[in-house]
């Protein structure tokens, strides 16, 4: 057995060293061509690194005076909306043939009418009344000029009376002519005559009493009479203005009571378009007349009456209404925003346009209202100045980045105040975080008016 082992163990050696050997001449092969490459290889020629300049249009700064544009939204509305209703109670008995919503009904026409019998009625009663007060208040004038004139007549009888009583009862008491029977019966008589005479002043001074009192009741006579003839009227309810049925409630036969509303009408012969302005603009912008507000109440005072440009929201053409800014109307707490109010005549609010719309009741609209001017400020394209408010430069060839003041933006264009210089060129090809100081090459050089 150790004799087996032992040469069994000398073959395995052989075999591990002719296997390192093998290694090692493959290793060795390897890297003898490795060399041979490397040595075959020639070196890569050498290149010039070359700096890539930016393609940019630049903008030459000029300093000029802008007035500037408020811009606002609003709905057209009718100056004036009334809400129509029966004055007197009754029964419909007819209806303008027009009456119908969106119809034009020219004013003083009748809208609808109201049974006007019982009218009639209480109207012809009323006069009735205020005549028959006529003739009493003249039979008591004249029986006052008559009563006068007897008063005067029995004032004298009263007087010739007692002047006869006291010679026969003088002349009774003295010479015992007459008797005493005489005497009583004079007296009588002239008691008789006084008695009239003290009632006719009675009703005399009373007369004046009475006329004023039938004076008083044929004025609420007539009075009376003046409301039935009104009312009479008001059974025909008729158009106030040239008017557009924008919603009706009534119908032939119906009962109507009054004050109930039965037409709603508008009158779009005047305008209004309520514009909403921020108030960090209008304050600034907004034209406020210079002597500013009057009293002392505290709002604001009357603003400049400039023309205005409105713009229908949904029209894609060119058409322009002009109106005139009228007042503030409000400042809104949850919007922070000031209420002006534009006013159009309807004259200017017809279509523009032979087939085209006219400005109507309903339409949104955007309204362009000039304001102050911004002195010396330059106008650049709104992304030519950067949300941190800098502009890019071109100096000398390379890009430079500045710090700005903004003194409005519009639409799209920014309005710089300070910051630049005139004939500073300001790239207006929109980069994305260029490089400081990066090489440029100027395509085209606007001035500020084609940058806008």
């Amino acid at each position: 057995m150790p004799s087996e082992t032992r040469p069994q163990g000398r073959g395995m050696a052989k075999d591990v060293t002719r296997r390192m050997v093998i290694c090692a001449l493959v290793l060795l092969f390897g890297v003898a061509v490795l060399l041979i490459l490397m040595a075959m290889k020639k070196p890569p020629a050498e290149v010039v690194a070359t700096e890539q300049p930016l393609r940019v249009a630049v903008t030459e700064v000029v300093f000029r005076d802008v007035p500037v544009t408020l811009t606002g939204y609003g709905s057209v509305r009718p100056l004036a909306v009334v809400a129509v209703s029966a004055e007197v109670t009754g029964k419909v008995v007819a209806l303008h043939p027009q009456l119908k919503a969106g119809s034009i009904i020219p004013a003083n026409e009748t809208l609808f009418a109201i049974d006007s019998r019982d009218y009639q009625t209480a109207e012809m009663e009323a006069r009735a009344m205020v005549g028959q007060l006529q003739n009493s208040l003249q039979a008591l004038e004249k029986q006052y000029g008559f009563d006068r004139q007897r008063l005067t007549t029995l004032e004298r009888n009263r007087e010739l009376a007692r002047a006869d009583y006291e010679r026969v009862r003088t002349l009774f008491g003295k010479n015992r002519v007459g008797t005493q029977a005489g005497v009583d019966a004079v007296e009588r008589s002239y008691n008789t005559i006084r008695d009239q005479a003290d009632q006719l002043v009675q009703a005399v001074a009373l007369y004046p009493l009475r006329i004023a009192e039938t004076r008083g009741a044929l004025n609420a006579a007539e009075a009376r009479q003046a409301t039935a003839l009104n009312n009479l009227e008001r059974c025909q309810v008729r158009v106030p203005f040239d008017a557009r049925v924008t919603d009706y409630a009534v119908e032939v036969g119906q009962f109507i009571n009054r004050g109930v509303t039965a037409v709603t009408l508008a009158n779009d012969s005047q305008l209004e378009i309520h514009v909403s302005l921020d108030s960090r603009d209008a304050r600034q912008w907004l034209r406020f007349s210079e002597e500013g507000p009057t009293g002392d109440n505290a709002w604001f005072g009357a603003v400049v009456p400039v023309p205005v440009r409105i713009r229908w929201t949904e029209d894609t053409g060119d058409n322009v209404w002009e109106g005139t800014l009228h007042r503030v109307v409000r400042f809104s707490e949850e919007t922070r925003t000031l209420g002006v109010a534009v006013r159009i005549d309807g004259s200017q609010a017809l279509p523009v346009q032979g087939n085209g719309f006219p400005l109507v009741d309903g339409m949104f609209c955007q309204v362009s209202i000039p304001g102050r001017v911004m002195a010396g400020v330059a106008p650049l394209a709104r992304w030519a100045v950067s949300f941190e408010n800098t502009v890019y430069l071109a100096i000398d060839g390379r890009l430079k980045t500045v710090p700005v003041e903004v003194a409005r933006i519009e639409g799209e264009t920014a309005y710089v105040a300070t910051g630049l210089d005139p004939g500073d060129r300001v790239i207006r090809t929109r980069l994305v975080d260029p490089l400081e100081n990066s090489l440029l090459e100027i395509i085209a050089t606007a001035q500020e008016d084609k940058a806008q």
